[in-house]
């Protein structure tokens, strides 16, 4: 049995300028113990999706289950018992700034009536686990981001929780704290076996930690799958800009793709796709020479997908070309995968 299951979520809100459907027929299966990614642009109706998920929105349609029990059947008084077992992390962390590290920990055991002993206890524990044993009696002004995102996450982890439900939990981070974070939330899935379900509008997120994934546009799921089938086979125009965004951002920092586009007039064009090549063979030069046709380079990419290393080049043809299907079974007998592209990847 899935862990979370969404059947036909709808939310709607009533605002001054009219009614905004923020979600649209959602259906998600969520696995126990997965890290499971949802995606979308801004305004794609990602958070209002995860407040759905521990009934802090309470859908205008459809139904929430977790481990098969709709939350829409639950009292206030069980409800309340039931978000015990969801934590939460916010973009903003949400500490209390006037209580130290250790008492924004403590808070939500006293809120369950622990003992001060066994709530102190506790939160030495799970300080332990995020790395900050010492800082506990640090107030969060004396905090770095990320040290104030792993206060959060160890104050969210205090109640036992089986779920835990990341609300853009790295968008304030710099790269470098975002990925120590995500190692982190990686860390605590398998040593607990918490599932972790990550609202994000950064694919390098989604690739660096999720299984499985969700793309949100508009209200409503534009494509879903396993991460790496996403990335390497994305089926619709939201999905395959998020992955160029993401390709923006890796050309930033690891210097700008490859361009040819003053070389030779426009033409068709291939998405040419690697993954884990045995051989680091110049493919691409060894078919110039061998067809004596020259192929322009639009846009290359190279990224790791759990842990693997997966790319792709954008090949344009010149408009005369006699040779493009031959060119194209040459790269698919060397190992790689190969797709026609009408989109702009400029």
């Amino acid at each position: 049995m899935p862990e979370i299951v969404l059947e036909n979520v709808c939310k709607t809100f009533t605002t001054k300028d009219g009614i905004v459907q923020a979600l649209k027929n959602v259906n998600l299966e969520i696995e126990a113990g997965e890290i499971y990614g949802i995606i979308g642009m801004s305004g794609a109706g990602k958070s209002t999706l995860v407040r759905c998920i521990n009934f802090l929105e309470e859908p205008t349609e459809g139904r929430v289950l977790i481990r098969g029990k709709s939350l829409g059947e639950y009292s206030e008084k069980e409800l309340r018992k039931q978000r015990e077992d969801i934590g939460m992390i916010f973009q903003h962390f949400n500490l209390l700034m006037q209580k130290n590290v250790k008492d924004n920990v403590c808070f939500p055991l006293y809120i369950q009536k622990k003992s001060k002993r066994e709530a102190r206890e506790k939160a030495l524990e799970l300080l332990k686990i995020v790395g900050l044993s010492d800082r506990t009696k640090a107030y969060p002004a004396q905090l770095s981001g990320g040290q104030k995102q792993r206060v959060a996450i160890a104050r969210a982890l205090a109640s036992d929780p089986k779920i835990l439900l990341c609300d853009e939990a790295t968008s304030a981070l710099d790269p470098q704290t975002t990925s120590s974070i995500l190692a982190l939330l990686k860390d605590i899935n398998q040593k607990l076996g918490i599932t972790i379900v990550i609202i994000t509008h950064q694919m390098s997120v989604v690739r660096e930690i999720c299984n499985r994934v969700a793309i949100l546009k508009d209200g409503e799921v534009a494509e879903y799958g396993d991460v790496e089938d996403i990335f390497l086979h994305p089926k619709t125009e939201v999905a395959r800009e998020l992955i160029r965004n993401d390709v923006e951002i890796n050309q930033d920092q690891k210097g700008p793709a490859l361009h040819g586009r003053d070389l030779i007039r426009s033409g068709d064009r291939i998405r040419v796709i690697y993954r884990d090549q045995p051989d680091a063979q110049p493919v691409i030069a060894n078919m110039v020479l061998r067809f004596l046709e020259p192929v322009n380079i639009m846009g290359a990419n190279t990224r790791s997908v759990h842990g693997k290393a997966a790319g792709e080049i954008i090949l344009e043809f010149i408009p005369e070309s006699t040779q493009k299907a031959e060119m194209k079974q040459y790269l698919r007998d060397c190992g790689l995968e190969v797709e026609e592209v009408d989109v702009n990847v400029d």
